[in-house]
């Protein structure tokens, strides 16, 4: 594996990692000041942003640039 391809999946998980812990953050306080925590939905969620922050990376992490690979 590349050196550009190392550093990008370092990159994509340490952003889905983050962006797991903000939904969950925010499903969790959404629910408790409805006064019930769902914790399949918060899960279920947290774990749907994941992989919509990796498909995201995708299109390009402007921490990792190309350029310096070529």
């Amino acid at each position: 594996m590349s050196n550009y391809w190392k550093e990008w999946t370092k990159k994509a998980r340490v952003r889905a990692v983050k962006t797991v812990a903000q939904a969950a953050i925010a499903g969790i306080g959404t629910a408790a000041a409805m006064g019930q925590v769902d914790w399949k939905y918060v899960l279920s969620s947290s774990v749907l942003a994941g992989i919509l922050s990796m498909l995201t990376s995708v299109a390009g992490l402007p921490e990792v640039e190309a350029k310096k690979y070529e």
